[in-house]
């Protein structure tokens, strides 16, 4: 019963979050990443206060069966560094380069009606969907 209702909480609190830290805004993702230019290193303190407190999050967890609202706790259990892995992480940044979103900020940015976030998500759920293709077949 409580689970939508705690879903619901978590996804205003991190679209919020995003939106707040600026991290919703290509322009700023964007200058974040230009190293050679008029770079911003503002989103290093973001994402250093997320990894601190996802951290905190996931060692609290491995130390649980259940979540706080009783449903099974089940953590990755793949540990090794594999070509997949390696490159879907440079996918993920190439696309993150040069669009400025990634899912979670896209989806933000969706609700605001931007037209780039509109081509970003679809181009992620094609690119997803062929994923799904290309694993099937495997």
């Amino acid at each position: 019963m409580w689970t939508p209702i705690a879903s619901l909480l978590a996804g205003l609190v991190f679209g919020l979050g995003l939106i707040v830290s600026g991290m919703a805004n290509p322009a700023k993702i964007l200058g974040f990443l230009d190293l050679g230019g008029a770079w911003d290193p503002s989103l290093a303190f973001v994402m250093a206060g997320a990894v601190a407190v996802s951290s905190v999050g996931f060692l609290l967890a491995g130390r649980r069966k259940d979540s706080l609202l009783g449903g099974p706790i089940t953590l990755p259990g793949v540990r090794h560094i594999d070509r997949r892995l390696v490159g879907g992480s440079l996918l993920f940044g190439v696309g993150w380069g040069i669009a400025g979103f990634c899912p979670g900020p896209a989806l933000v940015s969706l609700g605001t009606g931007e037209v780039k976030a509109l081509v970003f998500v679809g181009a992620m759920l094609l690119g997803m969907g062929l994923f799904e293709l290309l694993e099937r077949r495997r």
